[in-house]
């Protein structure tokens, strides 16, 4: 019964929506007609099913079979979700789990707040500064909903309904193998390159233009295969000096932080 209502009174608050309340968000550069609540609840789904996926490959490196890893990762994960930057720290869940596959160097962000980062992007970095800064960049999209309105655009409010309301697996499954391959726009890109800088600065810890050194590093590599991040986070143009911009307008590209958490997670990889 508890289930029944909770999904009845989403689909009463989307339909609202659709007929013209004015509870629908405006985030960037997109309406989104998702609450809050219906983000929570299709990241549950989606992140779910993600685990089931990755699960079933053995791929999903289970917090219980390495606390090592997780507790390393996790204390860099919380200094910038606890930056004060965030604008919905306390209503997503927020977590972060690890996919092993030392090929791929990615990482990506369900709608709510659920983070997953290949192991082949950790290996890849040079530090923890660097880490925080792509895990920023994720946390971005997010927080400031990007990954939502993404997929309202290339699924359509219906599918997502369905998804919320738990009635349409196969859409479901789609989603979440696709995740990781999800295509961004430049602007979202831009805005989560803004806010990775923004998170790291209000850490007081890290030089808030990390991300701009994994951008350096692949680019120094010269690689004839980039990162998969690249084919699923566009370069917006000039997207090192941009970062740096902004890290200089805050003040905050001179901080030397430490690697040891990062160091102990890739040991424990």
């Amino acid at each position: 019964m508890r289930n029944f209502l909770k999904k009845t009174g989403l689909l009463a608050g989307l339909a609202l929506t659709l007929g013209g309340a004015t509870s629908c968000s405006k985030d960037g550069d997109g309406v989104l007609l998702f609450s809050i609540e219906d983000d929570k609840a299709l990241g549950e789904q989606v992140a779910a099913q993600t685990d089931s996926t990755f699960r079933a490959k053995g791929q999903l490196l289970e917090p219980g079979s390495n606390p090592q890893a997780y507790a390393a990762l996790n204390k860099i994960v919380l200094r910038v979700l606890n930056s004060g930057k965030l604008q919905y720290r306390n209503e997503f869940p927020w977590d972060v789990k690890i996919i092993k596959d030392d090929q791929t160097r990615n990482a990506f962000a369900t709608p709510g707040g659920h983070i997953y980062v290949y192991s082949g992007l950790i290996k890849y970095l040079d530090n923890e500064t660097q880490l925080a800064g792509v895990i920023g960049h994720e946390i971005a999209h997010a927080d400031r909903r990007h990954t939502s309105r993404q997929l309202q655009q290339q699924y359509g409010i219906g599918v997502l309904l369905s998804l919320v309301l738990g009635n349409n697996q196969n859409a479901l499954v789609d989603i979440a193998n696709g995740l990781g391959q999800l295509k961004f726009s430049r602007d979202y890109e831009i805005e989560a390159d803004d806010y990775s800088v923004e998170y790291l600065n209000g850490t007081n810890y890290y030089a808030c233009d990390g991300a701009a050194g994994f951008f350096i590093k692949s680019q120094n590599d010269n690689q004839a295969s980039p990162p998969e991040f690249f084919s699923t986070h566009p370069n917006p143009g000039n997207r090192v000096e941009s970062i740096q911009a902004k890290a200089d307008q805050l003040n905050c590209r001179n901080r030397t932080a430490g690697s040891d958490d990062f160091n102990q997670l890739r040991n424990a990889l």
